[in-house]
């Protein structure tokens, strides 16, 4: 939701990685502070198509937005003189283009708890000051998507856009954590991704996913969606879904990377450059490799099995859960995008690695009956 109504965190992740021998995977853009708002002229004079930018869009933007959404993010776009992508990045992270179960999304009248409501999620008095009857049924109605649409091109073009969009997005919500992600999308809407089973540093400039497949020499290949798969061709691979935070990405990333590795102690305490990952290594190096851990933690805590039966936040996560335990002997490991990265395999995977040991991506129909496991979450994800 946005800062007319969020209730997510004002921080996030950054995502900077070292690989196994200490070379850099991945260094997705650092976020630029963005100053204060205080000067900035509001001017709602809209401007014709001539001064937007309107690339074509990815086959990740014609498969996953509804039709309806996408002329209007088009044609709204159009109007105030915007590129439609970051309209749909925007309706994207706000309320998943009208898809959201959240009542404050969907139904007329509804509000989250800080007021906002409607599919781009404005609170009443900022609707005030933009909205919009864009269909011209003599009322502007923040929860009709037309409407919406068009007065968050309105927003957007007041606050610096399309000269700064950074700047615009930052009013929408402000937050940079929020700026990161709704630009992350509107890139990814703009570029054609790269084919499930093509590595994406064969196509540079295609998008920000290409920065995943800059310095590792795993492979780095996408599908679309939110759920991780195994590579038919290569049960080492994950295929990353391009539907996911760029974090959880890099999780994936890492996981290709131990793949080749046998299971053994030599990960600690430092899991980098490594011969052999045991359970604990193998989820050290994923979450430092998303930059979820700092490297300095897990030398000095030199996190084991059991750390993590208390480590993050309790309960399942939306992209990534941990399962830990003490006894009868101590393990772990971590589902990320719905597969199992584990050490452990001896009858509890049926997938292409279930003889091998070491850290692999496991599938398992349930959850492995031979311990009580906590079940924890990094903290957002």
């Amino acid at each position: 939701m946005s800062a007319h109504g969020s209730s997510a965190p004002a921080t996030r992740v950054a995502v900077t990685a070292v690989g196994v021998g200490g070379s850099a995977l991945l260094m997705l853009v650092a976020l630029v502070i963005v100053g204060a708002l205080g000067g900035v002229s509001w001017s709602t004079a809209p401007t014709g198509p001539d001064d937007a930018v309107t690339p074509a869009p990815s086959l990740l933007a014609l498969t996953e937005i509804p039709s309806v959404y996408l002329h209007l993010y088009e044609q709204a776009a159009s109007r105030y003189g915007l590129a439609w992508t970051v309209l749909a990045a925007i309706g994207k992270v706000e309320c998943d283009h009208g898809r959201d179960s959240s009542p404050a999304c969907t139904v007329e009248g509804a509000v989250n708890a800080a007021g906002a409501g409607g599919p781009m999620q404005f609170l009443a008095s900022t609707w005030a000051t933009y909205g919009v009857d864009a269909d011209g049924d003599g009322h502007a109605d923040r929860w009709d998507p037309a409407d919406a649409i068009y007065a968050a091109a309105r927003l957007l073009r007041a606050a610096g856009g399309p000269r700064d969009y950074r700047r615009s997005i930052f009013a929408y919500n402000h937050a940079l954590w929020y700026v990161d992600e709704v630009e992350g999308w509107a890139r990814r809407y703009a570029a054609s991704p790269p084919s499930q089973a093509e590595p994406i540093g064969a196509n540079p400039g295609t998008g920000p996913d290409v920065l995943l497949g800059g310095e590792t020499t795993t492979p780095v290949r996408f599908v679309a969606g939110t759920r991780a798969l195994l590579d038919p061709d290569d049960g080492h691979v994950a295929m990353i879904p391009a539907g996911i935070p760029a974090v959880v990405q890099a999780m994936l990333v890492a996981g290709n990377e131990l793949q080749d590795l046998p299971y053994g102690p030599l990960g600690h305490p430092d899991p980098l450059g490594a011969t052999q990952e045991d359970c604990s290594s193998t989820v050290n190096y994923v979450l430092y490799r998303a930059g979820i851990r700092p490297l300095a933690e897990i030398l000095k805590d030199n996190p084991l099995a059991q750390d993590y039966v208390g480590w993050g936040e309790p309960g399942p996560g939306r992209w990534v859960t941990i399962y830990a335990t003490g006894s009868p002997t101590a393990h772990v490991f971590i589902v990320i995008a719905g597969l199992r990265l584990d050490t452990s395999h001896d009858g509890t995977d049926v997938g292409p690695n279930r003889s091998q040991d070491g850290p692999r991506w496991r599938i398992f129909p349930a959850l492995p009956a031979w311990a009580h496991w906590t079940v924890r979450h990094p903290a957002g994800l």
